[in-house]
């Protein structure tokens, strides 16, 4: 990891965009860069999110105003491939390599943080900490996974790969990428304000919108299937030792009533919580709720915020 001028490990820029928050760049050892934002006391417990797949840093806007409101030293970014971060020039998506950039985060603060990971980023954090468990390392201090189990359910799998597969050609409009995000989430209100969906989209130079994350993320083969999916993140469950919570959208299409069993047979003292009202996108779709079942595991896990 490169350094500051001033020393900050892991950080080359830092750019100040409120009193809280800033945004920083991380450089991995492989020269791929991560945008990430910034808040709260150093010295405060830590906090990482991670977004799911086809979503940014932005998508955990409240959950971290609401955690830094809380007194914890807050680090949201956006993972290879999606948002402000560089794309990967071979292509590599992959579970390994993904955990690798969050370890290098990692490695910058002074004790494990808590994960909060969503999706993607719940995977993530559950494989890096298995990983790190099986080497005799200890990654974290506690562990939040958001509607992701080992073994998801195919048909939500694959409703999620056709839309992020499709509209390869762009958008004409920001009203045309809107009406795309309400078919895919029907059960949401309509934003009365489409302009918010900009943090998804970036404008090319043939003047169409396209959506933020490398086409090759989804394309490519260097991500594993499903199938490989469940066996990795199973057997990195079965190596976890840090208190862990799900938390479950009641109307997520994502995981199951068996994937849950199955996480909590390999995953000793597993917590969930469920939020009713919520699909896949939980703290999109019930931010209040998300926040009061999260920050209630932290104050147990992290008591010193």
């Amino acid at each position: 990891m490169r350094r500051c001028p001033d020393n900050r490990s892991g950080c080359i820029e830092e750019r100040r965009v409120s009193h809280e928050i800033e945004t920083r760049r991380y450089v991995m050892p492989s020269g791929i860069e991560i945008a990430a934002d910034v808040g709260g006391a150093p010295s405060r417990p830590a906090v990482i999110l991670m977004h799911g797949g086809g979503q940014t840093r932005h998508s955990w806007g409240g959950a971290m105003r609401e955690l830094l409101r809380q007194g914890y030293h807050v680090i949201n970014f956006d993972a290879r491939g999606h948002g402000d971060s560089s794309w990967a020039p071979d292509a590599d998506y992959s579970l390994t390599t993904m955990a690798n950039d969050l370890r290098a985060i990692i490695a910058t603060l002074p004790s494990p943080p808590a994960l909060v990971g969503a999706s993607m980023g719940g995977a993530t954090s559950l494989y890096a900490c298995g990983d790190a468990a099986a080497k005799g390392e200890t990654l974290a201090a506690a562990l939040v996974v958001v509607d992701i189990v080992p073994r998801v359910d195919r048909k939500g799998a694959e409703k999620i790969a056709a839309f992020m597969g499709a509209h390869t050609n762009g958008f004409a409009t920001l009203e045309d990428a809107s009406d795309a995000v309400a078919a895919y989430n029907a059960h949401r209100p309509r934003p009365k304000d489409p302009s918010g969906l900009m943090k998804n989209l970036r404008r090319h130079a043939d003047g169409r919108l396209y959506w933020h994350w490398d086409p090759a993320f989804v394309t490519r083969a260097s991500r594993a299937e499903p199938p490989q999916m469940a066996t990795l993140l199973l057997e990195a469950a079965g190596r976890v030792r840090v208190p862990t919570l799900l938390v479950r959208g009641m109307q997520s299409d994502i995981v199951s009533e068996e994937g849950v069993e199955e996480f909590r047979r390999h995953l000793q003292g597993l917590e969930v919580y469920d939020v009713v009202g919520a699909g896949h996108m939980v703290a999109g779709d019930r931010n209040d709720a998300f926040n009061e079942g999260v920050i209630g595991f932290l104050r147990r896990h992290l008591p010193e915020a």
